[in-house]
């Protein structure tokens, strides 16, 4: 099967693994070309970007629109695969926030929690992929006074929300 670029891609799912890391192909599909530093430029670019367009919103903006724009400018290559879903996220938690430990009558998820959980789900894509959560506890809770807004939770509540957060995305 060959493309308009003349590539044969059937041809290239069966080169030798060494031959398609010449071609830097993907490994399921035979596209060749897919390189990890263009699509980090383009994650980059796009997190630029979503959180310049965020930054409208206030700083919870800027945090969820730099993780939207890593989605979007990674998308040409693989690092829209492995970055997190903030639109999903956020609905994940609007739905669950009322059944954890943590949770105390009369937060509200808007103000109180999804700040929070933010935290955890944007900035996670901003480490390893076997980074703890404990690691960049430090940064994160610098994150979340960034970004609380009206919340009425302090860190040590905040931090619970956040540390499910980055767990469920890990």
């Amino acid at each position: 099967m060959s493309n308009y670029d003349g590539i044969d891609r059937n041809e290239v799912k069966h080169m030798s693994k060494e031959a398609k890391q010449d071609l830097n192909a993907d490994i399921i599909t035979g596209e060749p070309g897919s390189h990890p530093v263009g699509t980090a430029i383009g994650g980059l670019g796009g997190a630029a970007a979503g959180a310049a367009i965020g930054t409208m919103a206030g700083p919870l903006g800027t945090l969820i629109g730099g993780a939207i724009g890593a989605i979007v400018g990674g998308g040409a290559g693989h690092a829209a695969a492995e970055a997190i879903d903030p639109t999903r996220e956020e609905a994940y938690w609007r739905a669950e926030y009322a059944n954890v430990d943590y949770y105390k009558e009369g937060y509200d998820f808007d103000r109180d929690l999804h700040p929070a959980y933010a935290v955890g789900y944007a900035n996670r894509a901003r480490y390893p992929a076997d980074a703890r959560f404990e690691d960049h506890e430090a940064e994160l809770e610098r994150s979340w006074h960034e970004v609380k807004g009206e919340s009425r939770m302090e860190w040590e509540e905040a931090r619970k929300a956040s540390y499910d957060a980055w767990n469920r995305v890990s």
